[in-house]
């Protein structure tokens, strides 16, 4: 038993809901450098204010719900864990989608972003077809 242990909850820690989980995939990989600046937050507030799932939500108000769900892992990288909450295949797919378009968005791909869209690949349970897809419409999207 530790010290606090008269003060934990016998409940689990409240579920993170999809709309949280999306927007924390946009962070988790807007700062997959270990690093978010107020121009990646600001990507990711402009991908927000597009998504059906956010429509009449306030970013601030979001942000702080994904901020308090990193808050229980150990770290940012280990935060990716929390995807594996999203309700249904079809946000999963869609959470996969924005985190590749944000990884792309940003010129070019370094190896932070490419293992973290691997670790989401796998949490997310895309198969390597849809992945490929996904990855080829950004491509055709972010060509030069």
């Amino acid at each position: 038993m530790g010290l606090l242990s008269m003060f934990r909850s016998d409940k689990p820690a409240k579920k993170a809901s999809d709309d949280v989980l999306l927007l924390h995939t946009m962070l988790l990989m807007a700062g997959a450098d270990g690093y978010l600046d107020q121009a990646e937050v600001e990507t990711v507030e402009a991908y927000f204010t597009q998504l059906p799932e956010f429509e009449g939500k306030a970013f601030g108000d979001i942000y702080g719900e994904a901020k308090k769900l990193v808050a229980r892992y150990p770290n940012l990288r280990e935060s990716v864990k929390a995807l594996s909450g999203l309700s249904n295949e079809k946000v999963r797919k869609k959470a996969f989608v924005l985190a590749a378009d944000l990884a792309m968005a940003s010129g070019d791909v370094d190896e932070n972003e490419d293992e973290l869209l691997t670790a989401m690949q796998r949490i997310l349970e895309i198969d390597d077809g849809t992945a490929q897809k996904v990855l080829e419409v950004l491509s055709m999207k972010y060509a030069r």
